[in-house]
């Protein structure tokens, strides 16, 4: 076993992969690790959205005046895959690893899905393609990259969950469990991986204005609008940032804001006063809509 690397990764001499690198937390994250000199590549299912981002980064990069000469270096690469499709994201992350000359260094996998509703009116389809989007797509990738990095000694592997991965919340019974999941893989994952000079991260955001909540939003019961109560849904770049400084820093454990750090922290604590709390108003909108 190799002996354990704790230095930080060199950002401007990685190669960076982020599965749901179209749009949202994943195309932000992946931006600020490119405006860093990384080789960028990403990975998304949607091929025009996923084109346009690589077009707008390839842009930025070239017109960023007189940049740092470690940006220099930057460049960016995308291939087209469904992250539920391992044969297809396995190949994507070969052939991007071959175009860009090197290995991932660093993987964020941001890809993800949520459909909320009612658990006795969601289709047993729901149910599962949120484990195989959100969950598989997590497990796929990350063991794709993962035997290079352990024979290398050094990486990064830092998956998206969410605060639905930490607190059950009315609505999200089919979208919760995936995320709780990613959470448990990768608790796994850094306990045998650390070890060998790899990073392990996960992160837990609560809503994030990008088009995937626009789309949630369609889907939400009262109930979980009103759970959610007046709470302002962070930006992209926000989360993004936290994701960076998590890779920086080496954290497990990545909260982009005071809440779910919280609640991360003090969860055995915080969650039977959030549950009654949570309670009292489902209680309030079925009591004012006797049909539900």
């Amino acid at each position: 076993m190799r002996l354990r690397n704790t230095r930080p990764l060199d950002i401007s001499s990685a190669h960076v992969i982020v599965t749901g690198g179209s749009s949202g937390i994943g195309l932000a994250t992946a931006r600020l690790l490119a405006a860093r000199g990384a080789k960028v590549s990403l990975i998304a299912r949607g091929a025009e959205r996923l084109e346009a981002a690589a077009k707008e980064m390839t842009k930025e990069i070239s017109t960023a005046g007189t940049p740092d000469p470690a940006r220099t270096r930057a460049s960016v690469a995308a291939r087209a895959a469904d992250v539920a499709d391992r044969s297809a994201l396995t190949g994507a992350i070969a052939e991007l690893e071959a175009e860009q000359a090197q290995p991932c260094d660093i993987l964020v996998t941001s890809a993800g899905l949520a459909r909320p509703g009612h658990f006795l009116e969601l289709s047993d389809d729901i149910f599962r393609q949120m484990i195989e989007v959100d969950y598989f797509g997590t497990l796929h990738a990350v063991r794709a990259v993962a035997p290079g990095m352990v024979e290398r000694g050094r990486g990064s592997v830092v998956a998206v969950s969410s605060a639905a991965g930490l607190l059950g919340i009315f609505g999200y019974s089919a979208y919760g469990p995936a995320k709780f999941a990613v959470r448990g893989l990768m608790e796994s994952v850094r306990a045998e991986l650390t070890p060998r000079g790899v990073h392990v991260g996960v992160v837990f955001p609560p809503d994030v204005d990008t088009p995937q909540l626009a789309e949630e939003n369609r889907w939400k019961p009262e109930e979980t609008r009103v759970v959610g109560g007046t709470i302002r849904p962070l930006t992209a770049e926000k989360v993004a940032a936290a994701i960076v400084r998590g890779i920086d820093r080496r954290r497990f454990t990545i909260c982009p804001d005071t809440g779910t750090r919280a609640l991360a922290r003090f969860g055995s604590v915080l969650t039977p006063l959030l549950n009654r709390e949570f309670d009292r108003r489902v209680r309030a909108v079925q009591r004012s809509t006797p049909s539900a």
